[in-house]
C-alpha cells in the first residue's frame, strides 16, 4: 500500500532545500572564502550536510549518472564545458576535463568510469578512456539522444531528421542509418531513444506527430507504431479557426520495463503513459500539473526493502513525481526543487536521488520510505532524525528584506544595481549589518529612544506587581486605567440601580399574585436577562487599554475641552504641563477676585444697600481655602483681626484716681495690683483703726519683699471695703447683668449688649446687584 504524500519524509543532502518554499537563489545558498595567498576561491552552501564534496558546477549541470558498478558518479555542465567524475566511496571529486562544446547526452562504455562516449552540441561525437580524450567524430545533423547496444557495439545517435545514425565501435566505423517512415505526416525529428534490456528492441520518440516506432535490431527494421491519443492530450483551443493538433504532440522521453512488456512515455504536454506493447491504449496516465515538457522518465526497481515493485518516476523542470502505477492519481511524494531540473537520475536500489539543473548546486534527496541508503553512504539511515530540521532553518537571518522608499530613507539608494543589494519581489535583500550602521547614521538617537522605551515598560510592569492597598487593579488593563476605571464605575452604578428596580418590580408582583406554570413552578422567563457585554471585557475595545497607541493624553487641548472639570482639577494639581495663556490668567485672577469679594470698588460698595452684609458674606478666611492665597485679601483681613483686638482692651490709668476734694477714690476693675495694694494701706476717714495690717508688706535685705494676705472677718473691714464700691452719695451701684466678680474687685464680662439686626439673623433675603459674576468677568444685569 502506497504511502499518503504527508506521511513521506524527503531529506536533502546535497544542494538547496527542497519545496517550494525553500527555493533560494545562489547568492543565498552559497558564501565565497578564499585562502590568504591564493586566487582561488572556494564556494560552500550552508545546508546542515553535503554528502558529496563539491558536487557543483561552475553554472549549470546537464547530465548526470551512476557507473554500472555504483562507484562513481559522472555530470557534465557548463561553462566552460566540462566533464566531472566524483568518487563515491570517498564521497569527493575524482577528477574534471573540459571539453570543446557543450555536452547534450552520453553513455557509459564499461562498468566503470573508465570509457564513456558523448554527443556534443556541436555535431561532434567524443570517446573518452581512463587517460582522457580518445577519438572525435561528427554526425551530419545535430544530435538528440544517444543510446548504446552491447550486442552489436553500435552506437546510436538521433538527430533533427527522420535518420538515425549508427556507429560501430569494434569495426570503427558509420554503418547504414535506420530512416524512419510515417505515412500519415513528416518526422520532424527523435527526441529520445531506448532499448529494452529485455529483449533489446529499439524505441525512438517522434517529435512532432506523437508517435513511438519500434525497431528490431535484428532486421533492422520496423517493428510497429505506437499513436498516442492527442486528442485526449492537448488541451482544446478557444479559437475555433485553429486546430489543437496542428500544434504538434512530441515524445520527450521514453523508459523501458526490465519485464520486456511495460513502457513509459513522456510527452511534451507534461503528461506520462504506461503502455503494455500488446495494447493501443495506455493503462494509466499521469499528469504533472505545469504543462512543460517531460524531462525523464524511469521506472523504481529494487529488493524486498524497496516501497513497491513498479513505481514511476516522472519530471520536468518544476517538480519530480513518484506515483505508483496502479494508482496514478495519488503521489508517493512530490519533490519542487530549487532549480529549473535538466535531469534526474534514481540510484538503483536505493532511496537515493541525483539531479542535475539549472543552480550552481547539484541537489540530492534521500527518501527513506522509498528504499534504503546505498552502500557508500549507509550512515544516512542514522542521521536522519537530525536533519529534521533541516527544511526549516532560517536562511534570511543575516539578510534584512527592504523596499525603495525605506532605501532612500536611509540614503542607500545610490546602492541600487550593485552586489549591495539583491533584488527580490518589490524589493531588495540587503546585508543586516550595513542595513544597523545606515539606520544609525540616519536617526542617531533611535537607539537612546528604544533604551528609554524598554526601561519605561519595565518599570511599567514592576510597578504592575507591587501591591496596592487603596485602589483596586483591574485586570487585562494597561493604559487608560482612569477611563477603565470610570467606566467601572458606571456599570457597577448601573448593575445596582437595575437589581434595586428588578427587586421592587419583584416585590409588587410577589405582593398582587404569585405567578406560576402549569407544573407549579415560578415563571421567571421575563426576569432574566443575558448580562450586557461590558467594554472593559468586548474584545472589539481591548487594544484601547491595552496599546500604548490608544492612550489618552490627558494634557491635550482636546481633552481640556471635552472634560473642562477634570482637566482644572489636573491643571490645579500640577499635571498639566502646558503653559497659561494671558487671557487664561486674567480671567483666572478675575474670577478669584470676584469669588474673594475684593474686586468690587468703593463707589459699588457704597451705593448698595447692603454693602455691609455683602462683605460679611464675601469676606475671605484663608482657613476655608488653604490652597490660595491673595495678598490683598490677607492684609485686610489682619487688619481687621487687629483692629478688633484693639477694641476690646481695656488701658489702666497711670494713677489712682482722685475726689474732687483731693482723696483718693477707692481702686476700681482698672486699676493695677499695686494700685490696689496702695490703695488698701491708706487709712479711711475714721483714721487709722487697725494699724497693725497697714503694714503687710515687708521688703528684704536682698532686695526682696514678703507679703501677706489675710482675708478679715471684721464687720468694719468690710464696710469699708463695701464702702469703696459706693457712690458719691453712698448708694451701693447696681450690678450689671452678666457680669462676673472673682478676686479683689475683679469681675469679667459686662460689655454693651450688641443688637443683631434682621438681616444678620435671617440671611441675605435678594442678592447683590451690580457686582460681578464668580465664574464670568461680567456683570449680571436681573
Amino acid at each position: 500500500m502506497a504511502l499518503e504524500p504527508n506521511d513521506v519524509k524527503v531529506y536533502t543532502v546535497n544542494g538547496a532545500a527542497a519545496g517550494s518554499s525553500s527555493s533560494l537563489p545562489d547568492w543565498l545558498t552559497r558564501k565565497r572564502s578564499a585562502a590568504k595567498g591564493k586566487r582561488a576561491a572556494k564556494e560552500h552552501v550552508e545546508g546542515t550536510i553535503e554528502l558529496i564534496q563539491g558536487f557543483e558546477f561552475p553554472e549549470a549541470s546537464n547530465k548526470i549518472k551512476t557507473t554500472p558498478d555504483g562507484t562513481h558518479a559522472i555530470a557534465t555542465g557548463t561553462y566552460k564545458p566540462q566533464i566531472r567524475v566524483w568518487d563515491l566511496d570517498q564521497l569527493t571529486l575524482k577528477f574534471e576535463r573540459h571539453t570543446d562544446s557543450e555536452n547534450v547526452d552520453f553513455v557509459m562504455l564499461s562498468d566503470d568510469w573508465t570509457k564513456s562516449i558523448h554527443l556534443q552540441n556541436d555535431r561532434t561525437i567524443e570517446l573518452h578512456t581512463q587517460g582522457g580524450f580518445h577519438y572525435r567524430t561528427r554526425i551530419p545533423r545535430f544530435g538528440r539522444s544517444l543510446a548504446y547496444h552491447s550486442p552489436s557495439c553500435d552506437a546510436l545517435f538521433s538527430a533533427s531528421g527522420n535518420e538515425i545514425y549508427r556507429l560501430n565501435l569494434e569495426q570503427g566505423r558509420f554503418m547504414t542509418p535506420f530512416l524512419l517512415e510515417d505515412e500519415q505526416d513528416d518526422i520532424q525529428g527523435v527526441n529520445t531513444i531506448d532499448i529494452n534490456p529485455a529483449h533489446q528492441l529499439f524505441a525512438f520518440g517522434i517529435d512532432g506527430n506523437g508517435t513511438v516506432q519500434f525497431w528490431d535490431p535484428r532486421s533492422r527494421t520496423r517493428a510497429g507504431v505506437l499513436r498516442l491519443p492527442a486528442n485526449n492530450l492537448i488541451t482544446p483551443s478557444f479559437d475555433n479557426n485553429v486546430d489543437p493538433l496542428a500544434a504538434g504532440l512530441s515524445v520527450t522521453a521514453l523508459a523501458s520495463r526490465p519485464d520486456g512488456l511495460s513502457y513509459a512515455v513522456g510527452t511534451s504536454t507534461g503528461h506520462t503513459l504506461l503502455y503494455d506493447i500488446r495494447t493501443t491504449k495506455p493503462f494509466a496516465t499521469k499528469d504533472q500539473g505545469y504543462g512543460l515538457p517531460i524531462k525523464s522518465v524511469s521506472w523504481i526497481e529494487g529488493g524486498s526493502r524497496m516501497a513497491g515493485d513498479g513505481m514511476v518516476l516522472s519530471a520536468d523542470k518544476k517538480v519530480i513525481k513518484i506515483w505508483d502505477r496502479n494508482s496514478p492519481s495519488v503521489n508517493f511524494t512530490s519533490i519542487n526543487p530549487a532549480s529549473d531540473l535538466n535531469d534526474v537520475h534514481h540510484v538503483p536500489g536505493s532511496g537515493l536521488l541525483l539531479t542535475a539543473n539549472e543552480g550552481i548546486q547539484m541537489s540530492t534527496y534521500y527518501i527513506p520510505q522509498l528504499g534504503p541508503a546505498p552502500r557508500w553512504a549507509s550512515f544516512l539511515e542514522n542521521i536522519t532524525e537530525e536533519l529534521e530540521d533541516q527544511t526549516t532553518r532560517n536562511v534570511y537571518e543575516d539578510f534584512k528584506f527592504v523596499e525603495r522608499s525605506e532605501l532612500q530613507k536611509l540614503g542607500l539608494d545610490h546602492l541600487v544595481g550593485t552586489p549591495a543589494l539583491k533584488p527580490y519581489m518589490h524589493g531588495y535583500f540587503i546585508s543586516l549589518k550595513l542595513y544597523d550602521t545606515a539606520r544609525v547614521i540616519a536617526k542617531p538617537f533611535e537607539y537612546a529612544e528604544h533604551r528609554e522605551r524598554m526601561i519605561r515598560q519595565k518599570m511599567e510592569k514592576l510597578a504592575e506587581t507591587r501591591i496596592r492597598s487603596s485602589t483596586k487593579q483591574i485586570p487585562g488593563v494597561k493604559v487608560n486605567k482612569m477611563l477603565a476605571e470610570k467606566i467601572q464605575r458606571d456599570e457597577e452604578r448601573t448593575r445596582k440601580k437595575e437589581e434595586r428596580k428588578k427587586r421592587k418590580v419583584h416585590q409588587k408582583d410577589s405582593a398582587e399574585d404569585n405567578t406560576m406554570d402549569v407544573d407549579g413552578e415560578e415563571d421567571h422567563s421575563g426576569s432574566e436577562k443575558e448580562a450586557p457585554t461590558s467594554v472593559l471585557t468586548d474584545p472589539r475595545f481591548s487594544k484601547v487599554f491595552e496599546d500604548p497607541e490608544f492612550e489618552v493624553d490627558v494634557n491635550s487641548r482636546e481633552y481640556a475641552l471635552l472634560n473642562p472639570s477634570s482637566s482644572s482639577v489636573a491643571q490645579r494639581k500640577g499635571f498639566g504641563d502646558r503653559g497659561k495663556t494671558a487671557v487664561e490668567d486674567e480671567e483666572e485672577e478675575s474670577e478669584k477676585m470676584s469669588s474673594d469679594g475684593l474686586g468690587e470698588s468703593e463707589d459699588d460698595s457704597g451705593n448698595s444697600s447692603d454693602s455691609s452684609d455683602a462683605g460679611e458674606l464675601n469676606k475671605f478666611d484663608p482657613r476655608a481655602r488653604p490652597g490660595q492665597k491673595n495678598v490683598r485679601a490677607q492684609e485686610a483681613y489682619n487688619r481687621s483681626k487687629q483692629q478688633n483686638r484693639i477694641s476690646n482692651v481695656k488701658l489702666v490709668p497711670m494713677r489712682p484716681q482722685t475726689g474732687a476734694n483731693g482723696i483718693r477714690l477707692s481702686a476700681g476693675t482698672d486699676a493695677t495690683f499695686g494700685q490696689r495694694r496702695a490703695h488698701s494701706n491708706v487709712p479711711s476717714h475714721g483714721g487709722e483703726k487697725h494699724p497693725s495690717r497697714a503694714k503687710k508688706a515687708s521688703v528684704a535685705e536682698d532686695g526682696g519683699m514678703e507679703m501677706s494676705w489675710v482675708p478679715s472677718t471684721d464687720p468694719q473691714i468690710q464696710d469699708s471695703t463695701e464702702g469703696s464700691r459706693r457712690g458719691k452719695f453712698g448708694k451701693q451701684q447696681d450690678r450689671r447683668k452678666g457680669v462676673e466678680r472673682f478676686g479683689a474687685g475683679m469681675e469679667r464680662g459686662g460689655e454693651d449688649p450688641v443688637e443683631i439686626s434682621e438681616s444678620d439673623r435671617k440671611g441675605r433675603a435678594h442678592r447683590r446687584q451690580g457686582t460681578r459674576s464668580g465664574s464670568k468677568n461680567v456683570f449680571r444685569r436681573m
